[in-house]
């Protein structure tokens, strides 16, 4: 039994307790998993906290390894250690800290594994990959006690809280529907290509991990592994958690009870991408109903802008995206404003939401401070995000009993909400 071994059986039996805290003038030397891409980002960003250090690296692509080692040099004048395996990297004493940056249906086992190694994380969204592994990160994190983040950064975003206030306040009158898109005209047709060998200094198999066995197609890989099933759940659990998390923190709401969902490949029918280009997702909550909408190849969304989250009330709709938010009041029979006019607000480059994000977490390691994001609030938002696919893959209304996670009544959307892991990965206990 290694070391990582030896802390998860200890942790779930319940013999060391993890207080995890550092004094606030101590370093917290942090390593990614998946430095690729939004994992390299947290790691820019946490490194412009004082006393922070990054002391590994790891990923499956010695191409992607070696540049950001050689980035990570020059801007700090230390070289971190370089692994592979991050199973290899979590047995590293000197680590305190990780960020998961890996494809989407690799958060799970690596979260699970790095809590029981009596690591921190802060784990990129969406959650996971599946509503079942959901479940099992809430419970790791509980069980081992460290902190985890979540990177849904914009709950830690100024004008993101000042907006949810006002939605709070009452003023908007009461909230009937609240509306969630992403219009994304950067993405267009994925035109197919064939298969071709594994490229040179590519684990592959490790990229794979607990997915099917697949051969290489430079679609699925870096990326474009979001617009495929096996990996992920396409632009729905891409910006789909960012928005609808949005929607559940100024409706202080959790799960639905019924959901519906339909979309296609209606705007490239021809491109290789599994996940729809065009989806729409309807969920009845007790007292409102809350609309997710995205499309590919256009960016003409509601509101005019291209993402955002409207709060439809009697008085009037709030808009908020990532650029500001603004009130637009509605009128009564005789053409009366039902609200003030109020000028729009604008937000603040550097007040967006991923710096505090990461001071956020560092707060909670050090000071035990509250987490912005942590693993029960992403969890909710990751859940809602996956019962829109769930609901689009069998074409069918579903009940959705939250209390027991569980659909009423549909063994085949019930079979969807747990993954089938690849041997010899095994989904965590």
């Amino acid at each position: 039994m290694n070391r990582r071994q030896l802390l998860a059986a200890m942790s779930a039996a319940g013999l060391i307790p993890w207080s995890g805290r550092v004094s606030a003038n101590d370093t917290v030397n942090l390593a990614v998993i998946g430095c690729n891409g939004m994992g390299f980002s947290n790691l820019r960003a946490l490194l412009t906290h004082a006393n922070t250090r990054c002391v590994a690296l790891c990923d499956i692509d010695d191409n992607v390894l070696d540049r950001r080692a050689g980035e990570v040099a020059e801007a700090t004048g230390t070289r971190p250690k370089l692994y592979k395996d991050y199973r290899a990297l979590l047995d590293d004493a000197d680590v305190d800290a990780v960020v998961i940056g890996t494809p989407d249906h690799w958060h799970c086992l690596q979260m699970v594994d790095a809590c029981d190694a009596g690591k921190h994380v802060y784990v990129e969204k969406p959650l996971a990959n599946s509503i079942d592994e959901c479940q099992r990160m809430v419970d790791a994190a509980n069980r081992a006690g460290t902190v985890v983040q979540v990177g849904q950064w914009q709950r830690s975003g100024a004008h993101w809280r000042e907006a949810m206030e006002y939605v709070w306040s009452g003023a908007l009158g009461e909230i009937r529907t609240v509306k969630t898109w992403a219009f994304m005209n950067w993405m267009g047709e994925m035109a197919p290509v064939a298969d071709t060998p594994v490229p040179a200094g590519v684990d592959y198999d490790m990229w794979l991990g607990p997915a099917p066995q697949r051969s290489f197609n430079s679609n699925r890989f870096h990326f474009h592994f979001r617009w495929f099933w096996d990996y992920a759940g396409g632009l729905m659990t891409d910006w789909g958690v960012h928005l609808l998390d949005i929607a559940l923190w100024g409706m202080k709401a959790a799960g639905p009870r019924r959901v519906m969902s339909s979309g296609g490949k209606f705007g490239f029918p021809n491109s290789a991408m599994e996940t729809p280009d065009t989806q729409q997702a309807i969920y009845e909550f007790d007292d409102f109903t809350l609309i997710w909408e995205h499309a590919f190849g256009i960016g003409l969304g509601p509101f005019q802008r291209a993402h955002g989250v409207a709060f439809t009330g009697n008085n009037a709709t709030l808009v908020v995206d990532r650029a500001g938010w603004e009130v637009i009041p509605e009128r009564d029979r005789e053409g009366k404003l039902k609200h003030e006019e109020l000028p729009k607000r604008t937000a603040k480059e550097s007040e967006r939401g991923l710096l505090q994000h990461t001071e956020n977490f560092l707060a909670a390691i050090r000071e035990g401070t509250e987490l912005a994001c942590d693993v029960r609030t992403g969890s909710e938002s990751a859940v809602v995000a996956h019962l829109g696919n769930v609901a689009l893959r069998t074409g069918d209304t579903l009940d959705w009993q939250h209390d027991r996670y569980r659909f009423k009544g549909h063994r085949a959307a019930n079979r969807l909400l747990r993954p089938k892991y690849r041997s010899p990965w095994r989904l965590p206990a």
